[in-house]
């Protein structure tokens, strides 16, 4: 049960419908943690956000986007920002709401990110068509993302960037959404950037790849390594308590194990284990979440409806992708 699959799964439960990751509309809004420390925050949750580090020589961005024309969005954020060079790009992830940006970089920043991360961005046409189920009418914008440029430097699990006054940490936990998430950690800030890894606490994450127990001792190391946490800024949705989100996850992957072990043990099939399982959502989002929802101007009574059922999805597929991960198949 500690296997970590070798792709991610392309199965969806029936009726499944994840998260709009369509570029359209999407603006980034500047969120200042410390000085020259800024959350890039999507207007419309979940759509993705990223992250601008300054230090007194150089900028480092976290995460490139979508496609090439949000990477020069994001840049021009960037620009308005600082006139410190932006020398590095971090990516969270592989996924490539998070890495088709890396194409419109200037060849001079350097793009660093996990071992594993570089590792998985190998088949360029299947990233495409996962992330399609996406983009929701929109799978055209793909056009223009017309390379997958990779990682110039890598590291296995901790590494550090000098920007010049302020050091940055890149930090790889173990598996968790994926095999090589990336935590960017500014320990000034108190802030981590969290790709896909870690959400604001009571949203759903995609369990994808890394399955319960290895996802579950990730969030343990992440925990104890970085005690001074305060803040994360997610891949997707909004920032929050670093550590509350960390033992709320956690509590959710246990029973999640839990409910699935004994209902593969009881030979149900995956429609019935879904059926059976506890539904967190049961009752609607938790208050703490809908307050930082509150936080965006946009309809609130569309945006925690669309929320509570963008997490209900999400529950769904991770019921989905532990059974098969448990059942073998």
């Amino acid at each position: 049960m500690m296997r970590i699959p070798e792709r991610e799964i392309a199965e969806r439960p029936s009726g499944y419908a994840g998260p709009n990751l369509s570029p359209v509309g999407l603006q980034l809004l500047p969120r200042s943690l410390a000085d020259g420390v800024h959350a890039l925050m999507a207007n419309i949750p979940p759509k993705d956000n990223n992250g601008l580090i300054v230090g007194r020589d150089a900028a480092l961005i976290v995460d490139a986007g979508i496609t090439p024309e949000i990477s020069r969005h994001i840049q021009q954020v960037a620009a308005n920002l600082t006139d410190r060079p932006a020398r590095y790009l971090v990516n969270t992830t592989y996924h490539g709401d998070h890495t088709f940006g890396n194409m419109a970089f200037p060849r001079d920043t350097v793009i660093v990110s996990s071992r594993l991360n570089k590792e998985n961005m190998t088949d360029f046409a299947y990233e495409k068509q996962v992330r399609s189920g996406n983009m929701y009418g929109d799978e055209a914008l793909f056009d223009s993302v017309t390379a997958w440029r990779t990682p110039d430097i890598v590291f296995d699990t901790f590494a550090e960037i000098d920007l010049g006054g302020r050091t940055v940490q890149l930090w790889h936990f173990g598996p968790g959404n994926g095999p090589g998430d990336t935590v960017v950690y500014v320990p000034d800030a108190r802030a981590a950037w969290t790709g896909n890894l870690l959400c604001h606490a009571g949203i759903a994450h995609m369990l994808l790849q890394g399955g319960p127990e290895p996802y579950i001792a990730t969030l343990r190391r992440m925990k104890e390594t970085l005690p001074e946490l305060a803040t994360i800024v997610p891949g997707h949705g909004p920032m929050g308590d670093g550590h509350a989100a960390i033992d709320a996850l956690i509590a959710y992957l246990e029973r999640l194990h839990d409910e699935v072990v004994d209902r593969v043990q009881a030979g149900l099939t995956p429609e019935e284990t879904m059926a059976s399982s506890t539904d967190p959502w049961d009752e609607g989002l938790d208050p703490v979440l809908e307050a930082a929802l509150a936080t965006y101007r946009i309809p609130q009574d569309r945006a925690r409806q669309a929320m509570l059922d963008l997490c209900r999805n999400l529950h769904r597929l991770n019921i989905l992708a532990t059974y098969r991960l448990y059942a073998g198949g």
